[in-house]
């Protein structure tokens, strides 16, 4: 008999409500929270192209209101902070995965 191998846990693309990261144990990589934490990882990176792209003539613009570009700098960094854990997330699993 093989020993069983526990897989490594899945970094969540969200965290709990103490701000904790979550983490997802499963034998399976298509389970219902897999397929949420894919689905919501798509949303979110699609979220900061957005963002960003909707910031960028802010930034550009000499003129910018000092609170619009405030706003749009917390606007980047919560896209950045997203894009970050989906690519440790992304990175452990293709790590786990050799």
């Amino acid at each position: 008999m093989e020993p069983t191998v526990n897989p490594a846990p899945r970094l969540l693309p969200w965290q709990s409500l103490d701000g904790k990261p979550c983490y997802l144990v499963t034998d399976s990589g298509g389970g219902y929270l897999s397929r949420l934490a894919d689905d919501l990882e798509t949303v979110l990176l699609a979220t900061g192209a957005e963002v960003l792209d909707l910031a960028r003539p802010l930034l550009d613009d000499p003129a910018s209101p000092p609170t619009e570009l405030r706003f749009a700098g917390r606007r980047l960094a919560e896209c950045l902070t997203d894009a970050l854990r989906v690519a440790e997330s992304r990175g452990l699993r293709l790590s786990g995965a050799d």
